[in-house]
């Protein structure tokens, strides 16, 4: 994939992670970083499952790093929970 496709499934998988975690906190440039680490997380744990990760720019690419940022984000909101109260 080239680094434009990254930016793009980065960005909509950051989104959707952030939608479903109610993180509000990243901003654009935030929200195309948790998608892009979240492509390579996830990327990973469909390897690790047995699955393909990410490998070209599809639907499925999207699905991948969806899951890799919703798991970022969940980490990061447990991590610092106790800081917001």
């Amino acid at each position: 994939m080239s680094w434009f496709s990254w930016i793009v499934i980065g960005f909509l998988a950051g989104c959707g992670a952030k939608a479903v975690t109610a993180n509000q906190r990243p901003g654009c440039l935030g929200t195309i970083l948790v998608g892009i680490v979240g492509g390579l997380l996830g990327g990973a744990l469909f390897n690790a499952a047995g699955d393909e990760g990410i490998s070209d720019f599809s639907i499925r690419s999207l699905l991948v790093a969806f899951v890799g940022a919703a798991v970022l984000l969940f980490a990061w909101n447990l991590l610092t929970r106790n800081e917001r109260a």
